[in-house]
């Protein structure tokens, strides 16, 4: 996409002001499609540095993640340019991988369709 939709831009600056990570959200990118939550970015990316943490061979890593998370919230900032998830799942066939929700960084214009909403699979 050479320009994100704008209502995507929309629900993604809403989540960011409200601080909330209660919208679920679908995407289709390259192909793939990934359905989860979406998170504020600093809220990401305090999750991200956490699960770095805990890790003896990434934790390191961790301050990179740390560096904007900050603790209160952000400044006026510019339109989001990137949907933040967690508990997201990229869905193939019958699975979602990881089965237990993993974190994802989506840049919008890479997104070329969407749907509100969390989708799921059963094999029932």
């Amino acid at each position: 996409m050479s320009k994100p939709d704008e209502l995507l831009v929309d629900i993604a600056s809403l989540v960011e002001s409200e601080h909330s990570n209660q919208m679920s959200l679908t995407v289709v990118v390259a192909g793939a499609v990934i359905t989860g939550r979406l998170a504020p970015e600093a809220l990401w990316r305090r999750r991200v540095a956490e699960v770095l943490k805990d890790s003896d061979r990434l934790g390191p890593f961790a301050s990179v993640f740390e560096a904007d998370a900050g603790s209160g919230p952000p400044p006026e900032r510019a339109r989001p340019t990137h949907l933040h998830f967690h508990l997201a799942r990229i869905l193939q066939g019958s699975l979602g991988l990881p089965e237990t929700g993993g974190m994802y960084r989506i840049p919008l214009l890479d997104v070329s369709a969407w749907s509100v909403g969390d989708l799921s699979y059963s094999d029932n």
